[in-house]
């Protein structure tokens, strides 16, 4: 799989007509906390680390007739009223998707941003729909792509939990490990929060589409601060999961 480095170089995830147009590449901008040292895992942690690594490892494959079904299955979700056409489709642009076929937006993405995802519609998915469609708050012109912001934000959280390391390099990584070692769908349970957390960030900064760099940046900073307080033992008591409804 590409580095994060990697994919801001060729345009994060082929997403050339968003990010592309003076977007940075949030994921890669690294932090003084990452130059710590790496943290012991405990062998349960270590184990549910190598699982999330090998699904991170996994590439989208238009071919692979499970990431297909993955693909109509969002839609399904997304849009049960409406019929699918094709996996490339003009319709899919109604997702957020930058192009008539999403496989361009997952070329360095991984087969993980698909899951997660759809993690989120079928998990939470009144709270899933009204970011899709954008019902709540008093919003901008010129509003974020929903899914092509959903793939920036897997990308955002490997390289803030510093996933793709043998082992953490900062706390809020060896904190994370703590809860995926008792939850295995930790990482996709974060994602849900981040992504709502994210849109409440655009929403309080009354953000618009250049802005988007600086949302994720204050989103980040958000979660980092409630991962590492002390009264939180697993990831619902954090207090941006609150903002989270099935």
């Amino acid at each position: 799989m590409p580095t994060c480095i990697d994919m801001c170089a060729e345009v994060v995830a082929g997403s050339a007509a968003w990010l592309g147009r003076g977007l940075s590449c949030v994921c890669v901008q690294r932090r003084e906390s990452d130059a710590r040292p790496s943290f012991d895992l405990t062998p349960s942690q270590e184990e549910c680390l190598l699982r999330l690594q090998n699904r991170i490892d996994v590439a989208y494959d238009s071919l692979i007739p499970e990431h297909q079904e993955a693909l109509k299955a969002l839609w399904k979700v997304a849009f049960p009223e409406e019929q699918l056409r094709g996996l490339i489709s003009e319709q899919w642009k109604e997702m957020g998707w930058q192009g008539k076929d999403p496989s361009t937006d997952f070329r360095g993405g991984g087969f993980i941003s698909l899951e997660n995802l759809l993690y989120f519609a079928r998990n939470f998915p009144r709270s899933f729909q009204d970011l899709l469609r954008k019902q709540e708050g008093d919003r901008a012109i010129w509003e974020y792509p929903f899914a092509v912001a959903g793939v920036n934000i897997t990308f955002m959280l490997i390289q803030m939990l510093d996933l793709e390391a043998l082992k953490p390099r900062n706390l809020v990584g060896a904190t994370f490990l703590k809860f995926l070692a008792e939850n295995e769908s930790a990482f996709d349970l974060l994602y849900c929060i981040t992504f709502k957390l994210m849109d409440n960030q655009w929403l309080a900064m009354r953000a618009s589409y250049m802005d988007f760099n600086a949302v994720m940046k204050a989103t980040r900073r958000q979660l980092e601060e409630e991962l590492l307080q002390e009264d939180i033992t697993r990831l619902e008591d954090l207090p941006s999961y609150n903002l989270l409804s099935r």
